[in-house]
């Protein structure tokens, strides 16, 4: 079982992000595809890639990938997985999937085929006709594309946007891995101020704190393959040693603002659910007022978008009033703003000098990216 390959969903334009991610945990044979990554693995990289990675919505275990067009191809291929390796005998393998411009298209179908060959398999490894699967999650999920069937198990459990810090919200929450994703876009690295004008329940506030200090993101909760007989607890032990002694210490002006004072006390909570508290600074202000006098800084935010008529108005006005804000910030700030508003640069009073196409669950937006000169080297590069 030393040579493993992982599969990392994530939302449409992270895949990039999210591969980078994984080069940087040092694993092997990376390779983006639309929606989602692979990488080869051992079994102690299934504890250090749940725990750091921040852009990937949830760590998938390959059995195996072949093509069926038949439902009896699909039985046969999926009962021929070493399913005894991974499941225990009390395991519960629950199924559930997709399928896209497949031949097998009824899911509930496939739901079926795959439960069955999985259960014959396992029942006739363990000499069981009925398994008891009282014990440890085991899920399965598949995915069928193009009549390309790829089997996994979820290692992840709840998907790893959640951090375990955000128990409340506020209205139209932003996820947390395209939170993340956002600051790392902005190229945010600690040094220069940090700030969010429209922090709502302070997602990416905290997301920044988190990149800043280099914590993982997933020290705060547990994960399904925590409870699996076949990876030792003392990997998942290691792996977190190892995320802890990666953390910097330092010194960060993390700023969020509101103009909700319920959704800044929010925030405030989740900061400190999140541990880090002490790096942000969050306050009741209001962004068409925003300023700020150091030369450089990053401005990432996510301010509402207005999906109906008359919202869609007030939103034009809250972006022009805003864009007005943020063109008074010296040149060496950079400005990264997530809209799915169609009018967004007129209304904003600029064009961005990038745009990139992100999706907020199921919103099509762009990040709209305006960037001041970077903050010269010292020495050389």
């Amino acid at each position: 079982m030393s040579n493993l390959l992982l599969a990392i969903p994530v939302l449409f334009g992270l895949e990039g992000l999210a591969a980078e991610e994984l080069r940087r945990l040092a694993l092997n044979d990376v390779r983006a595809e639309n929606g989602r990554v692979f990488c080869a693995a051992a079994p102690a990289d299934l504890p250090r890639v749940n725990l750091n990675l921040r852009t990937g919505e949830r760590v998938l275990l390959v059995l195996g990938q072949f093509y069926a067009h038949t439902f009896d191809a699909l039985f046969e291929q999926v009962r021929a997985l070493p399913w005894e390796d991974f499941v225990p005998q009390n395991g519960a393998f629950p199924v559930k999937g997709y399928s896209l411009n497949s031949a097998l298209h009824s899911v509930p179908a496939c739901q079926s085929i795959i439960k069955k060959a999985a259960a014959a398999r396992l029942g006739q490894k363990y000499g069981l006709q009925r398994l008891p699967e009282d014990g440890a999650l085991y899920q399965i999920q598949f995915s069928i594309l193009k009549d390309q069937v790829t089997v996994t198990l979820d290692t992840s459990g709840p998907g790893l946007h959640k951090r375990g810090y955000r128990a409340v919200g506020v209205a139209a929450p932003l996820r947390e891995t395209l939170a993340a994703a956002m600051v790392l876009l902005s190229r945010y690295q600690g040094r220069d101020p940090f700030c969010d004008p429209f922090c709502g329940s302070g997602t990416i506030a905290i997301e920044a704190a988190l990149i800043a200090k280099n914590r993982a993101p997933g020290l705060n909760r547990s994960f399904a393959a925590q409870r699996w007989e076949w990876l030792p607890a003392d990997l998942w032990m290691a792996a977190a040693d190892e995320a802890m002694d990666g953390e910097f210490d330092g010194q960060y002006e993390i700023w969020g603002g509101d103009i909700d004072p319920a959704a800044v006390e929010i925030a405030q909570n989740n900061a400190v659910k999140a541990d880090v508290e002490d790096l942000i600074r969050f306050e009741t202000a209001d962004a068409a007022r925003f300023c700020h006098s150091e030369p450089y800084g990053r401005l990432v935010t996510n301010p509402p978008y207005g999906e109906r008529i008359l919202e869609k108005q007030q939103a034009e006005t809250l972006y022009r009033s805003f864009g007005q804000a943020a063109r008074r910030l010296p040149e060496g700030w950079r400005v990264s703003v997530l809209s799915s508003h169609t009018e967004f640069e007129r209304a904003f009073g600029r064009t961005a000098v990038k745009r990139r196409k992100l999706y907020n669950g199921m919103i099509k937006c762009d990040l709209f990216q305006y960037g001041g000169p970077r903050r010269k080297q010292a020495g050389p590069i």
